[in-house]
């Protein structure tokens, strides 16, 4: 017997459109899973079973008289709680919004999804403000990983990778200001993509600025590129916005890798791995080799960016508790805390000097690109460690940047960068290869990552929470 849970949003729409499945049979799976393990990994803040069942109604409607709304119809679909959405309180993690309120808006993202009809079944869990690698916070608890609830989901999407993981729901969507797609896509073993800046339009805007994009977070390649399609389209809320693709992410998706000029940085010169994941990664390069790119391991050439990162970021962090009042700070997170007392001390002339260090970054990553069409990485050194957590235990830091360095100078030049499951620890946790492209080659970053996809098959793994 097929378990809906495990279906994914292309192979539902697929079911959807023969009669084979309807999409109230698929929400109901999403609420069984939901039911079933939710309490071990506290992936959902709120979850709308009424809700999604009378939209599935609508969609199956749809289906039946040949009148559907777009390609996610019916597709079950949770939301991270940094995003608005109508009906639901937008907490963000945190003590310091109150959940009474009318609550009038969909962010972009969240509205061209209930635009397609697709079924929207809660919103998932995020740190406070979405601020750090890992999700926890005082208001909602730790989220735990799909392959081991007692280790972490990362962050700051960790709800919606654990969700999409467990079948709770095909897909999700999240936002990514350092890493916070592709960190829990890594440690959950699940698929996620930071699109190139401003492709997904994003209201309101981040207190993070142009380090923060949106993005899609799915169980394979294809129903990230399928959902992509959803999101992206023009909204005039973001004055960043680009303009709607007039090409669908699906278009070449399966024209594979070969020819394609492609870097391999195990370290970026600077990163030191767990030996597994380096080993993982290493073995991921060489199936793209196999599938006919050419592969060569090189460096990109820059030293680790993160001091002028953190300048950025907690510069963003300082800005979101001013909003709160003065006594705002003793109901935050310890390390947000930290954070923001940390940016007490930014002036202007350091935030420029950060700016400026991000603009070579831009330059540099630039240049790379005219030689090379691609860049892989791992996602992350390291695996999953236990939850609650800022960083693993003995770690030479308390800073979520400081096992997070493939991932944020990414975020400093906009570029698209996914994360895909390449292969398992000796503990069974999920290693993540990062495939990074140049600003605006998302269709290519998105038919590499379906190229190692499609050979190396660990789309269909299936974590041990998800048997129940």
């Amino acid at each position: 017997m097929t378990d809906l849970a495990r279906l994914t949003a292309t192979e539902l729409i697929a079911g959807y459109g023969d009669g084979s499945v309807s999409p109230v049979e698929a929400t109901n799976a999403a609420l069984a899973a939901i039911e079933a393990a939710d309490d071990e990994v506290n992936a959902f803040v709120l979850v709308d079973a009424e809700g999604a069942l009378a939209a599935a109604k609508q969609s199956e409607s749809r289906w039946r008289n040949g009148c559907t709304r777009g390609p996610g119809d019916g597709v079950p679909t949770s939301i991270k709680d940094i995003f608005y959405t109508r009906g639901w309180p937008t907490l963000r993690g945190t003590r310091l919004i109150d959940e009474n309120g009318q609550w009038p808006d969909d962010a972009p993202a969240v509205a061209r999804l209930r635009e397609t009809g697709a079924v929207l079944i809660g919103k998932t869990t995020t740190p406070e403000f979405a601020w750090k690698g890992v999700t926890d916070s005082l208001r909602h608890g730790a989220t735990g990983n799909p392959w081991d609830a007692g280790m972490t989901s990362g962050g700051s999407s960790g709800g919606s990778a654990t969700a999409v993981g467990l079948g709770m729901g095909a897909w999700s969507v999240g936002t990514d200001g350092g890493g916070s797609v592709r960190i829990p896509a890594a440690f959950t073993g699940t698929v996620a993509i930071k699109p190139t800046y401003g492709l997904v339009p994003m209201w309101p805007a981040s207190p993070f600025g142009t380090l923060a994009h949106a993005g899609p977070m799915t169980r394979t390649v294809t129903d990230a590129a399928l959902m992509l399609d959803i999101i992206t389209g023009f909204d005039s809320r973001d004055w960043s916005a680009l303009p709607t693709p007039t090409t669908s992410f699906l278009a070449g998706l399966e024209d594979g890798v070969r020819g394609l000029r492609i870097a391999f940085s195990p370290t970026l010169g600077y990163v030191r791995n767990d030996p597994q994941v380096e080993a993982a990664v290493r073995s991921a390069a060489a199936v793209l080799a196999d599938a006919g790119a050419v592969v060569e391991e090189t460096d990109p050439g820059f030293s680790d960016p993160v001091d002028a990162f953190h300048v950025l970021w907690f510069a963003g962090a300082a800005k979101v508790a001013e909003a709160y009042g003065p006594d705002a700070l003793q109901q935050v997170d310890p390390g947000l805390r930290r954070g923001i007392e940390r940016a007490g001390v930014i002036s202007a002339a350091d935030y420029l000097d950060a700016t400026a260090v991000r603009m070579d970054l831009g330059v540099r990553m630039g240049r790379f690109h005219q030689t090379y069409d691609l860049l892989l990485t791992p996602t992350l050194p390291i695996t999953a460690f236990p939850k609650g957590m800022d960083a693993p235990k003995g770690w030479h830091s308390e800073d979520w940047t400081s096992w997070t360095p493939y991932t944020y100078p990414f975020n400093m030049t906009q570029q698209p960068a996914a994360s895909v499951p390449c292969g398992f620890t000796s503990a069974g946790l999920p290693v993540g290869l990062q495939i990074v492209g140049p600003r605006h080659a998302d269709a290519l970053v998105l038919r590499a990552a379906r190229a190692y996809e499609r050979a190396a098959g660990w789309a269909s793994a299936r974590p041990p929470l998800a048997r129940h």
